[in-house]
């Protein structure tokens, strides 16, 4: 059989809260922050990445790729 591991982010003092949505979206701009200073497929960004999509609904996901690529995100990048 296969042996799966589910993991998610790491509890992040920051968000003491259950609501997690800035959570979400904080992991999501270090992650884009991390590979605008690293470049694209840089090793250190993974674990932002995979912070990023474990937190966050896919459709948060798509919408801030295609405001990023169209120059209209909201968050500090």
């Amino acid at each position: 059989m296969f042996d799966i591991q589910l993991e998610t982010a790491p509890a992040d003092f920051r968000f003491p809260t259950t609501n997690q949505t800035r959570h979400c979206f904080t992991r999501y701009i270090e992650y884009h922050r991390c590979v605008a200073a690293k470049g694209e497929g840089a090793p250190e960004c993974d674990k932002f990445a995979k912070y990023y999509r474990a937190l966050c609904p896919g459709e948060w996901i798509d919408r801030w790729n295609e405001q990023r690529e169209n120059g209209t995100f909201p968050g500090p990048l």
